[in-house]
């Protein structure tokens, strides 16, 4: 298999950027990647375009990719657009290697860019609902929610405010994990109080406030067992990574000490799996098959950035990476295993639910966080002596599961 490379890759800071045109935010994002790769626009063969809220919040239903780069000097070259929900920025880096590894270029680019924070919330929460088989809403939801039945849920524990309904869907699998292994709430509030605390020294995270467990419990609720804190905001922003072949770092003269191999990229899609095979969730199946690819194990990992739109999600993806037995993943968390200075590492950044969550570009966000690690420039936040690392992103919802997952191991 042809060896690929990340030669370039950067973010901006994701949040609310109301000033800010999306284009405004591609820019930021190309221009720091391209400066980190030490190349030109000019070296790029080919550029995959991620975005979810181009069409719905800002009317550019067709070819958003091509409206974007046209604006940022990426022009002439095969553009493709990549819609995956929130996997659509790992799906855009899915086929950046997949198109080196194919011969069509040497030098390849991802990007994500997005802009949800409008005036209307409703609106902006209301992209979530495409995330699912729209032609079977209500099956859809109560299959999902019927998943949290058998836990008591305490009166005044749900928002009267508007939030994602993909939410309460994160409820009930935080309620069948609680009936099913144990897993306590306080273990969940282990996660995001860890996430909060890592974004402190992550200069491109939307908040950057320290929580404590008792913090977290004690926060306005959204539904039981979650509270606001351990919740993904809506985010505004974009991230970009260049990715080469041999002949492309020889071509653009990169610096090889700096690039980060891509040692896996495996994209795999849900199955009708039953609610009582953990085995056989595609985010378990994506890892191991990512593992296979890469000649690597679970505890060959070092750091981890993992899909936590909502504290339970890294509880799962803990158990579905092989970190822990399926089951082991809430004890785990209140044990410190996944804190900076722990047995396996994982969201450094401050996840999705500090760092943000602007879908397009979040999974590109993950792995400039895992290239920085790598690259030993994390500073207060880093880990020491991590030379492998895993990405899980996942997107939508079919049967009981994500619908799309991508993971990339990455190896200094």
């Amino acid at each position: 298999m042809i060896d690929v490379y990340i030669v370039g890759i950067a973010m901006t800071v994701f949040g609310r950027h109301l000033e800010r045109r999306l284009e405004n935010l591609a820019a930021e994002a190309l221009s720091a990647a391209l400066e980190d790769a030490n190349c030109n626009v000019e070296d790029i063969g080919i550029a995959f375009y991620a975005g979810i809220t181009n069409g719905p919040l800002q009317g550019q239903i067709s070819i958003p990719g091509q409206v974007v780069f046209s604006k940022i000097g990426v022009e002439g070259i095969p553009i493709y657009n990549v819609e995956n929900a929130c996997a659509s920025g790992s799906s855009a880096f899915n086929l950046a290697v997949q198109s080196l590894r194919a011969g069509t270029t040497d030098v390849a680019l991802a990007l994500g860019a997005e802009k949800m924070n409008i005036l209307d919330k409703v609106k902006a929460f209301a992209v979530f609902e495409g995330g699912w088989d729209v032609s079977r809403v209500q099956e859809n939801y109560q299959t999902l929610v019927e998943m949290g039945q058998g836990v008591e849920v305490p009166p005044g524990s749900e928002s009267d405010k508007p939030f994602s309904k993909f939410m309460e869907i994160y409820a009930a699998m935080c309620r069948l994990h609680m009936a099913t292994y144990g897993t306590t709430q306080r273990q969940i509030a282990a996660v995001s109080a860890k996430n909060h605390t890592h974004s402190v020294h992550n200069r491109f995270s939307q908040f950057r406030q320290p929580y404590s467990i008792d913090e977290i419990l004690a926060a306005p609720p959204v539904t039981y067992p979650i509270t606001l804190p351990m919740c993904a905001p809506l985010s505004d922003g974009s991230a970009a990574a260049i990715v080469c072949t041999d002949e492309g770092l020889a071509r653009i003269g990169a610096d090889r000490g700096r690039c980060i191999k891509v040692a896996a990229s495996v994209l795999k899609s849900f199955t009708h799996r039953g609610i009582d095979q953990p085995e056989l969730a595609v985010g378990h199946l994506a890892a191991r098959q990512a593992y296979e690819q890469a000649g690597l194990g679970p505890e060959d990992m070092q750091v981890a950035e993992g899909h936590d739109a909502c504290a339970m999600g890294e509880i799962l993806q803990a158990e579905n990476l092989g970190f822990v037995p399926f089951g082991g993943g809430g004890p785990a968390a209140e044990r410190g295993d996944f804190t900076i200075g722990g047995r396996i590492p994982i969201n450094p950044s401050g996840g999705l639910e500090s760092k943000g969550h602007p879908l397009g570009a979040t999974g590109i966000g993950q792995l400039c966080e895992l290239v920085t690690q790598l690259r030993g420039e994390a500073g207060k936040r880093q880990v020491e002596g991590a030379r492998h690392a895993i990405q899980e992103n996942g997107g939508g919802m079919l049967g009981v599961e994500e619908a799309a997952v991508a993971i990339h191991i990455l190896s200094a």
